[in-house]
């Protein structure tokens, strides 16, 4: 509903009476020092028709003064266009953001700059390193939803917040969703499959606790005014446990590394598998997720109100930050935009929630 604001890094200050105070802004720019914005990209960069919208539902054009023309007056997109969800802080001072749109994986240095960019376009020239193609299969506005790096800082992660398009959307309604890791310095890939606890679940983000060990967010998209068992939680995942994909060799016909559509067997991408005959069917091939412990059940801690439960903060002290997404504080039924409620008395708002892990 705010199509001019620029993605940014906000640094927070926790007081000890449980006031939280912004402390510094850091605007993301281009690669020209130019702010970007929230805009969707174009189509060969990751953009799958999200169409951008002002307040009161018009699409956002180039001139907004005349006519929608598909040549001359087409969508306002943005090719630096991010819908950020990751954020790492790496000890040099520069970050790394994932987003929803590609997804892309960008780095920015201390004063918000681009400086480095891995996506799965490969005709995108600013990339340093490519992912694999199938993640340009994935699912409109269920890109990378969160993003870490190993203790060394060598290696990226990212993981999906849901089942990827791949090949199409017959497999929308799964619980597979894949988790990426990319070596900064030699771009080498691996790639592992999590199991959702059902389907349609989302992985909202990914902290790392060792070199292979991490947390992760598995909610789904219900208020508990609406549900009495939503499910909000924070799993602990283990790498070294999983199947890593890149690894699998080719065997004539049956097993096949597709350049478009990854991991095939007999013809189908490990989400059809999966979508043909469950996770027993992956698994007869050798195929394992990575494995998964309950660290948290946010609903049952502390009767977590929201719908969406997005930020991880791993505290020095063993506890855990646990953060929502509010979306502005606004909703949208049937096209038209209202304010997003907790109940009929509370307005959705950011809350950080701290509980002891276990």
């Amino acid at each position: 509903p705010t199509p001019d604001y620029t993605p940014r890094i906000g640094l927070f200050e926790l007081k000890e009476n449980g006031k939280i105070d912004l402390v510094k802004e850091i605007l993301l720019k281009d690669r020209d020092g130019k702010v970007i914005s929230g805009l969707p990209n174009t189509g060969d960069l990751g953009g799958t028709g999200e169409t951008p919208y002002t307040v009161d539902g018009k699409p956002i054009l180039v001139d907004m003064n005349k006519p929608f023309d598909k040549t001359s007056n087409p969508l306002k997109l943005d090719m630096y266009g991010l819908d950020s969800e990751g954020l790492v802080a790496l000890s040099d001072g520069t970050f790394w953001i994932s987003d929803e749109y590609g997804p892309h994986m960008v780095h920015y240095d201390a004063n918000g700059k681009e400086i480095g960019r891995i996506n799965a376009f490969p005709k995108d020239s600013r990339n340093t390193h490519f992912l694999p193609l199938e993640f340009g299969n994935r699912r409109a506005n269920r890109g990378m939803e969160g993003l870490a790096i190993t203790p060394d800082e060598k290696t990226l992660v990212g993981i999906m917040q849901s089942t990827m398009y791949n090949p199409s959307k017959k497999v929308k309604k799964l619980d597979i969703t894949r988790i990426v890791t990319v070596n900064l310095e030699s771009g080498k890939i691996s790639q592992y499959l999590y199991r959702q606890e059902k389907a349609q679940n989302s992985n909202s983000e990914i902290v790392a606790v060792g070199p292979t060990e991490f947390l992760v967010i598995e909610r789904d998209g219900k208020f508990i005014k609406d549900t009495p068992n939503p499910m909000k939680r924070v799993y602990k995942i283990d790498l070294s446990t999983g199947t890593d994909l890149e690894t699998i060799p080719s065997e004539e016909d049956l097993v096949v590394q597709d350049v478009e559509l990854g991991l095939t067997i007999n013809g189908n991408t490990l989400e059809q598998i999966v979508l043909l005959g469950g996770w027993d069917l992956l698994m007869s091939y050798g195929i394992k997720p990575v494995s998964k412990t309950l660290v948290v059940d946010m609903v049952k801690e502390v009767g977590y109100p929201h719908d969406k439960m997005e930020g991880l903060w791993v505290m020095a002290n063993g506890q855990l930050g646990v953060l929502n997404d509010d979306d502005f504080a606004t909703w949208s039924t049937k096209g038209k935009l209202h304010q997003k409620m907790l109940d009929s008395n509370t307005v959705d708002g950011n809350t950080l929630y701290i509980v002891d892990m276990k």
